[in-house]
C-alpha cells in the first residue's frame, strides 16, 4: 500500500471489506480543542477515532510515548483495526498534521499497510464527499503486535549518535524553536536543539491545499536542509509527532531508512540533573557539513 493516497482513491475504494478508515486528528492541550467531539460532529464514513494520548504509554511522564505491544492491541481491535486489513489514517489539521504519527505507530506495531489520506479531512469536506456524526461502533478484530525496532529510536540511542554520527539528524520543529530563539513550546525544557542536527519545519512539506509536495520538491527540500537520503535519517520534533510528517516525506521522496526519535524534545529538552552530560543542547542556526 502507498504511504499516501488520494481522496478520488478513498472515494472509490470506501465500501471495500478489507479497508478501515482512522480519525488521528490530535490538538495540543493549550489549543483547547477536542478532536474527539470534532470526530463525534463530523466523520468519514465508517471512520473510527485513534485517542494518540489515549493509546500510549501510561506510565511514562513524557507525552503520548509508544505503549507496549499488547497495550496497542487491545485498544486497537476494539476499534476494529486488525490482521489483513488496508488501513487509511486522517486528520482534520489539513492532512500533515498527526495522521502520519498514527500511521508510523501501526507500522512500528508490525502493520504495514497503513496510508495517510493526502489533504486529510479538510479537502475530503472541500470536494463535498460524504460525512456521518455520532459514535463509531465497530466489531472487534484481531490484531497480531510484531514491534518493528528499526523504525524507532529512544534516549541512548541519540546519545550514542552524538559520537559516531552514523545517522543523521533533522528536527521538525519552527526554526525559531531549533534555534532557541522563540519560547519552547513544551513547559520546562530547555531551548535549542540536539547537536549536529538539521533543521526543516513540517510545515515546510505541504502544499497550500494541506496535501504533500511531489517527490521532486521534497528531495529538493531535504537536500537544502542538508540530507542525503541515500543515508539513514532519524526525525525528530517536539514530542514525536510532527516527526512522523518528515518520515512520510522521506518514505515518499525515496529514503529506505528512516526513524522516529519516540522521545524527542520533550524528552531531550528536559533540564539536566546534577552531574548529567548526556544531553547537550546546542543554540543557533544548524551546522553547515
Amino acid at each position: 500500500m502507498d504511504p499516501l493516497i488520494s481522496t478520488d482513491w478513498l472515494a472509490a475504494n470506501l465500501e471495500a471489506p478489507d479497508l478501515r478508515v482512522v480519525d488521528g486528528t490530535y490538538y495540543l492541550s493549550a489549543e483547547q480543542k477536542s478532536a474527539r467531539q470534532e470526530f463525534l460532529a463530523r466523520h468519514i464514513p465508517g471512520a473510527v477515532f485513534f485517542d494518540i494520548d489515549e493509546i500510549a504509554d501510561s506510565g511514562s511522564s513524557l507525552p503520548h510515548m509508544l505503549p507496549s505491544p499488547e497495550k496497542f492491541s487491545s485498544k486497537v481491535r476494539k476499534l476494529g483495526l486488525g490482521d489483513g486489513l488496508r488501513i487509511v489514517v486522517y486528520d482534520s489539521r489539513g492532512g500533515l498534521f498527526s495522521a502520519p504519527r498514527v500511521r508510523w505507530t501501526f507500522r512500528v506495531f508490525g502493520h504495514p499497510e497503513v496510508a495517510v489520506l493526502d489533504g486529510g479531512l479538510n479537502r475530503w469536506i472541500a470536494e463535498e464527499r460524504p460525512l456521518e456524526e455520532g459514535p463509531a461502533r465497530p466489531g472487534e478484530r484481531h490484531f497480531t503486535a510484531r514491534a518493528n525496532s528499526f523504525l524507532v529510536r529512544d534516549l541512548q540511542q541519540m546519545q550514542g549518535n552524538l559520537e559516531s554520527r552514523r545517522e543523521q539528524v533533522l528536527d521538525a520543529r519552527a526554526r525559531g524553536r531549533f534555534e532557541g530563539a522563540a519560547p519552547e513550546l513544551w513547559p520546562g525544557r530547555r531551548a535549542g536543539h540536539i547537536p549536529g542536527s538539521r533543521n526543516l519545519p513540517f510545515t515546510e512539506l505541504a502544499k497550500a491545499d494541506g496535501t504533500l509536495k511531489p517527490a521532486s520538491e521534497l528531495r529538493q527540500l531535504y537536500a537544502k536542509a542538508g540530507i542525503d537520503l541515500a543515508k539513514p535519517v532519524v526525525t525528530t520534533c517536539g514530542s514525536g509527532i510532527t516527526a512522523a510528517v518528515l518520515a512520510l516525506g522521506l518514505e515518499v521522496a525515496g529514503a529506505r531508512q528512516v526513524a522516529v526519535y519516540d522521545g524527542s524534545w520533550a524528552e531531550w529538552g528536559l533540564p539536566q540533573q546534577p552531574g548529567e552530560t548526556g544531553r547537550p543542547v546546542a543554540t543557533g542556526p544548524a551546522e553547515t557539513q
